[in-house]
């Protein structure tokens, strides 16, 4: 395919199972992969999870059960999925789709270490976004003024 680096494996399927929370995609080396959607949140490729440089990074909590709503190509080289959560925002190449999967083990080990230093676990909610004011309901109702 087009848009691949020469010699990286080309991908030959990509089947979303939303009852098991997976994305199977397999290669033209052989390699298949059913990678968690939560480590695919977790791990978005997205400015908005990854920032703009490695300091920036916002730590994803609270995805265990998020799903993937739709898969949109992108050009030949990649995937943009929508997340349940409202993600949409990361472009997921083949070659970041081989590594994540190549990698599962060791980007859940890293997570969970992230996890740990923040004080924090898969099931945390996420806090509301930096510089955004908690919303408050409208005042009314009964009492003297």
């Amino acid at each position: 395919m087009a848009g691949l680096t020469a010699g990286a494996p080309a991908p030959t399927d990509l089947v979303v199972h939303r009852r098991s929370r997976v994305l199977e995609v397999a290669f033209d080396d052989g390699a298949r992969f059913r990678i968690p959607f939560e480590l695919l949140r977790v791990y978005s490729p997205s400015a908005e999870v990854q920032g703009h440089s490695p300091d920036q990074a916002v730590l994803q909590t609270g995805k265990r059960e998020v799903l993937i709503d739709a898969v949109e190509p992108v050009g030949n080289y990649g995937v943009q999925p929508r997340f349940s959560d409202g993600h949409d925002t990361g472009i997921f190449t083949w070659a970041y789709l081989y590594e994540l999967g190549a990698h599962e083990a060791e980007r859940w080990a890293d997570y969970a270490a992230r996890l740990q230093a923040a004080g924090a676990d898969r099931d945390t909610p996420m806090p509301p976004p930096r510089g955004r004011a908690p919303s408050h309901p409208p005042h009314g109702g009964c009492g003297g003024h």
